[in-house]
């Protein structure tokens, strides 16, 4: 009996210390996740300090033979964790990191890597990124150093990394990154998660533009089955009442599909209540979206009617 309360102790004490290594469990946790073959995505990591009410964007991981491809790097103060869980799967180490957008839960970590990775953006978010204050004196060395305009594609063969810019949407910099050989998308916050999008003027970003943005990557990418997107935790609510609710980060082609038809349909109902003299309130409170969208989150939604009735009266 001894031995065996022993034993019992000694599993306990196994299963603590992996829960220890792996770090808090809830829904903000960070984790690492396998797409495909040498692909993974790395979720969750909780603000520090002022941003501690939110959760960072997805980190997607690529291991090539040169080296590893960051997608985003999360909020700043993650980077050793990023690296930990990049450890985990491989030792190569970082080469190349690509920013999606400007923001800082997509790209505060940067700084946290060695200058001598290779850092990459759309232009205009190397222009937005310029004005962040996370990207001011000394730390300006963690810029993309490398931007292009339309698109651009990095190694070949199996390793290809094809990069493109569709148009204004999240922001005006939005950088949609496709791996042919393991027909996956990685799209970044033009789509976060099901739900309305959140839609940054400061930056670019454009209620009148998204849909369109949207429909061209559902119309003009070919070949791919799976999508990586910009979130896998939503923050509800705030002080006491904060709480993470955890969504898929890996979705099949059909969801963009989906996402798209609903960015076009959410964007088509405000501004047909904007030409029916409604309020932005009575708006947002009845858009009569189709009852296949019931699931998602609309938090965002008056924030959106706000931005269609914005631009669309201009």
């Amino acid at each position: 009996m001894r031995r065996l309360m022993v034993l019992a102790a000694l599993v306990t004490v196994g299963a603590l210390s992996v829960a220890v290594a792996q770090g808090p469990q809830g829904a903000d946790a960070m984790r690492l996740e396998r797409v495909k073959d040498n692909l993974y995505v790395i979720t969750g990591g909780r603000g520090l300090g002022a941003q501690a009410n939110g959760v960072s964007g997805n980190t997607t991981v690529f291991v090539t033979n040169a080296g590893v491809v960051l997608i985003d790097t999360k909020y700043p103060g993650l980077g050793k964790q990023i690296l930990d869980h990049v450890k985990s799967v491989t030792a190569k180490p970082i080469t190349m990191i690509v920013n999606t957008h400007t923001h800082g839960d997509h790209t505060g970590g940067n700084s946290e890597f060695p200058r001598t990775v290779e850092f990459i953006a759309q232009e205009n978010t190397k222009t937005n990124m310029a004005r962040m204050s996370d990207f001011q004196g000394d730390k300006a060395a963690f810029l993309p150093t490398r931007t292009f305009k339309d698109t651009l594609s990095l190694f070949s063969g199996a390793e290809r990394m094809d990069l493109y810019y569709f148009g204004a949407g999240h922001t005006n910099g939005d950088t949609v990154i496709v791996f042919p050989a393991l027909r996956t998308l990685v799209i970044g916050d033009l789509f976060p998660r099901k739900g309305a999008p959140l839609i940054d003027a400061g930056n670019g970003g454009s209620a009148k533009a998204f849909p369109e943005t949207l429909a061209a990557i559902v119309r003009d990418v070919k070949n791919v089955d799976t999508v990586i997107t910009g979130h896998a935790t939503t923050t509800v609510g705030a002080g006491a009442n904060l709480s993470f609710v955890r969504s898929a980060p890996i979705l099949p082609w059909s969801d963009l599909q989906e996402y798209a038809a609903f960015t076009r349909d959410l964007v088509a109902a405000a501004d047909a209540a904007r030409k029916a003299g409604k309020s932005v309130d009575a708006a947002a409170a009845n858009l009569g979206l189709p009852a296949k969208y019931k699931s998602y989150d609309m938090a965002q939604a008056k924030a959106d009617v706000q931005k269609v009735y914005d631009e669309f009266n201009r």
